[in-house]
């Protein structure tokens, strides 16, 4: 292992200076001191460097992609033949025509050689010269059948061609049922040959749908075998024996607050005010971590999923619902283990102490979101049911205000975003979609899981124990940029880009308060932001303008508060030795990236789920008239959302004027006409066409435009 590690860095020192590239194999195993078998391994390792874009193969030897004019990216194709190279640093796309796509599908990872430079207005252009990773083998479609053959069309708009499946590999599909293919050949041209693994059942089925979209994603529903063992040795109660040595919280005042429909309830809270004036917050959390024990068959596959992914007609849990509804729910009346952060907080919203433990706490009462903002606003029929809590929401409400301030006065970014619920009906057809308003109730919950988080990741980073933080990076300053040049073209003051600071966010969006603009600038502000993410280094939460940020309050659904759960629990008992804390750095880089990695897929996929169903929704009102704002232009048209959220596309071609595209003040302009669309516009629009399969509405303009 030593020596792999020492040929591996020599390696890539050799390709990280062009002066002696290109190089030949034997001359490569000499600089090296490679001998025997270990010129073996200096081959599986070259082919290891190709495989990530650090090295390529040519006639003359091995050398580097810059030293070749070669990149490698990511292939994107067109229905037209040809296809995009997107790049993994952020650079600009390369342009590959149809004839230089070397066989290449959707998500390939490829290399490319460079055949003419990129100009002012124009891309550059290349040529696929090798496919280095497959990004796809697995495809969901439609199965129909011929005599002795059938073929599958692929739900991925993405894949033009249809899967081509023997008759002897279609697991006996019939025609109609929506399949799972398994690419076994990849011609350059013509059609791909596949395998059906798994019949999801007919098109037309309810669910089907859904799951359709799911299994595109190949993320895993069902739990395998060894896990579901492994639950059966796991009791539905706490035992006597489980509650020693844990403070005993039971005597307290303890509510959830969720939502109505919400079964995997993992965090509760109990509030009091002090005679000081402070307030004693306690945030007990379940713990997770007692009935999922560290590399068992439980851990290893939460870790695997990730994360939970709620979709409208299901959950996909990250622990089997024996647990996650189960004894690890926070459920009224009944006895449950928890980790609890209790926190006196002052009238400035500071934290001035605090304790964490491993407690045994007994919900008093399950409230919803709903219920607590009736109560809130005296709602006649709630307050005899829920009188006894009154005072606790009222108190909830009076510190969730004082910490929604103190994070306004250092510079918390509050973005506005359009959020929506949608109804099935018994078909498991979209019936309703309506715009989700958040209120007095989720922010206090927010509020509450906000400051219980900073406090934990504050007190561990100090500690310098191995965590797992949940950071957010400063904004590229390419996009601030651009958002700052629209903003100064809506005659708001422009951002300092090369400098920027969340109280300039902060500041323009209270500018634009109100106006018709709030929304479209919240969005824009939005999408200039980078992911959060997974680390197991602190860097800070650049949005909420946090020092210290971590995910503590949900193990059901997420894998990282699972882990530093571990990592707590550990710490409070004073066990953490030497090997304990190796263990732990490694686990927690493993956690951190691929916990990021699923989060990115669950968002995906909840996305494409709506997108869907949304689509789907609207395809009743073709002919019917709404009132929407323009909320995207582009030099294709513009996009107007709904105010239940749904956005469609007003193309230019749909116009009777000639409209020219503005791409600074994001508008277009009739040339005839003078007319305007800009970004924040109310207007009216008919339902021309919606194709469900690929997410896509299409509206036109009521009247002349």
């Amino acid at each position: 292992m030593k020596r792999r590690k020492e040929i591996q860095m020599e390696l890539e020192k050799i390709f990280l200076d062009p002066t002696n590239l290109p190089i030949q194999y034997k001359k490569i195993c000499e600089r090296v001191r490679a001998r025997g078998e270990e010129k073996e391994l200096v081959g599986s390792l070259l082919d290891e460097l190709r495989q990530v874009g650090k090295a390529v193969k040519t006639g003359r030897g091995y050398s580097s992609p810059t030293k070749e004019n070669m990149i490698v990216g990511t292939f994107s194709p067109n229905e037209r033949g040809y296809g995009f190279v997107r790049m993994e640093n952020g650079a600009r796309d390369l342009f590959i025509p149809s004839s230089s796509t070397g066989g290449a599908f959707d998500k390939d990872k490829v290399l490319c050689k460079i055949r003419r430079a990129e100009e002012r207005d124009r891309l550059a252009e290349g040529e696929v010269v090798e496919i280095l990773e497959r990004g796809i083998n697995k495809i969901v479609g439609i199965y129909e059948k011929s005599k002795n053959f059938g073929f599958v069309i692929a739900d991925n708009k993405k894949i033009f061609e249809d899967i081509y499946i023997p008759g002897r590999l279609s697991k006996g599909a019939v025609s109609g049922q929506k399949v799972v293919v398994k690419i076994i050949k990849f011609p350059e041209s013509g059609n791909p040959e596949g395998e059906i693994l798994e019949i999801i059942g007919h098109k037309d089925d309810p669910g089907v749908d859904i799951l359709s979209i799911v299994k595109e994603y190949d993320v895993p529903i069902d739990f395998p075998n060894p896990v579901l063992v492994e639950l059966k040795g796991i009791k539905d109660e706490v035992s006597e024996d489980e509650k020693k040595g844990r403070k005993d919280l039971r005597g307290e005042v303890i509510v959830t607050i969720d939502g109505e429909d919400t079964k995997d309830i993992d965090d509760a809270i109990s509030i009091v005010k002090l005679s000081n004036g402070n307030f004693r917050l306690g945030v007990h959390i379940a713990d997770v971590t007692h009935y999922v024990s560290e590399k068992s068959n439980l851990d290893k596959e939460a870790l695997k999923r990730g994360t939970s992914i709620y979709l409208v007609d299901r959950v996909i849990p990250m622990l089997p619902h024996q647990l996650s509804n189960g004894i690890c729910s926070l459920n009224e009346g009944v006895d449950r283990l928890a980790l609890s952060c209790i926190m006196e907080i002052n009238l400035d919203g500071q934290v001035e102490n605090y304790e964490i433990a491993c407690s045994v706490i007994c919900v008093s009462k399950r409230l919803s979101y709903n219920i607590v903002k009736e109560v809130l606003e005296g709602e006649t029929s709630r307050m005899e049911v829920y009188k006894d809590y009154i005072p606790m929401c009222h108190i909830m409400e009076e510190l969730s205000k004082i910490l929604y301030h103190r994070r306004e006065r250092r510079g918390s970014v509050e973005f506005v975003t359009a959020e929506c619920k949608i109804y099935l009906d018994d078909e498991g057809k979209a019936k309703e979609v309506l715009r989700y308003e958040r209120n007095t109730a989720t922010q206090i919950i927010e509020e509450f899981m906000l400051i219980c988080n900073e406090t934990i990741a504050e007190d561990f980073s100090k500690k310098g124990l191995p965590f797992v933080y949940r950071i957010h990076e400063k904004p590229d300053e390419l996009k601030i940029d651009e958002l700052s040049k629209f903003v100064k073209g809506l005659d708001y003051k422009p951002l300092d880009a090369s400098h920027i600071k969340t109280e300039d966010l902060q500041r323009l969006l209270k500018e634009v308060q109100g106006s018709k603009e709030e929304a479209i600038i919240s969005r824009m502000m939005l999408r200039s932001m980078k992911q959060a993410r997974y680390s197991s280094i602190n860097e800070g939460h650049f949005g909420l303008a946090a020092r210290y940020y971590c995910h503590f309050t949900s193990p059901i659904r997420r894998y990282p508060d699972l882990q530093i759960h571990r990592i707590i629990k550990e710490s409070i008992k004073n066990a953490l030795d030497s090997k304990k804390m190796a263990s732990f750095k490694k686990r927690t880089l493993e956690t951190a990236e691929k916990s990021s990695m699923a989060e990115r897929v669950a968002e995906e996929i909840e996305r494409e789920v709506e997108s869907y169903k949304k689509a789907e929704y609207m395809q009743r009102f073709i002919g019917k008239e709404f009132t929407g704002t323009i909320s995207g232009v582009t030099s294709w048209g513009f996009y107007v959302e709904l105010e239940n959220t749904v956005e469609g596309l007003v193309r230019l071609s749909s116009l009777e004027d000639y409209y020219i595209y503005n791409e600074l003040r994001h508008s277009l302009v009739g040339e005839e006409s003078g007319h305007v669309f800009s970004l924040g516009d109310e207007v009216c629009v008919v339902v021309e066409n919606v194709n469900v399969l690929n997410r896509e509405i299409d509206f036109t303009m009521r009247g002349k435009a």
